[in-house]
């Protein structure tokens, strides 16, 4: 019997509480705080249909280059600027074309930490800084799983691509991504 039964189950309930906020993607690591905002458009962005071949509708579209060794390799991506978008990603999406992608703008410098629940194509997720640099990249995260990805560096943004790409063009750390986003972010104080 333990000296304190009461708190063993709230340990537990809190303690999956706090993963149900990490894996949704509401903890910011960086102040460890919570955003119920976040929390909330988790929820909105789940109740989808199961599978979607569209881009999520009311989403900023932009160019973006990714400058590397092998050239400048060209992507349209879809831009998620608010929680609901950014937690919704490329969810439920069967395809995704070879130049395409989703950015996701932060708004701010941290670290972050993704997974793949409910996105059933493998993705290229590389974290890139303020100033457009690739500080990490995680290659062909595996559909389905609810395993975390970390940044492993402080970042502004995400971009995800298909799986396979980024080793495809012969990007890599160090290598960087431009594009109007990133040039407003870069120019911030």
């Amino acid at each position: 019997m333990s000296r304190f039964p009461r708190s063993r189950p709230f340990a537990v309930v809190a303690a999956s509480a706090i993963a149900g906020l990490v894996f949704a993607g509401t903890l910011d690591w960086q102040g460890i705080g919570f955003s119920s905002s976040l929390a909330k458009d988790t929820r909105q962005a789940q109740s989808v249909p199961a599978v979607e071949d569209r881009a999520q509708e009311g989403l900023r579209r932009e160019t973006l280059a990714i400058v590397s060794a092998s050239g400048r390799h060209r992507f349209e991506v879809e831009v998620a600027e608010t929680g609901a978008a950014r937690a919704r990603g490329l969810m439920f999406r069967r395809e995704l074309a070879a130049d395409a992608g989703m950015l996701f703008d932060f708004r701010q410098d941290r670290e972050v930490a993704f997974w793949m629940r409910n996105t059933l194509i493998p993705l290229d997720l590389l974290f890139i800084e303020k100033t457009g640099r690739i500080a990490h990249i995680a290659r062909n995260a595996v559909p389905l799983s609810e395993e975390l990805i970390p940044s492993r560096a402080v970042v502004r943004f995400v971009l995800e691509v298909p799986g396979g790409r980024a080793a495809e063009l012969g990007v890599d750390v160090g290598d960087v991504v431009q594009g109007p986003t990133i040039a407003a972010a870069s120019a911030e104080n």
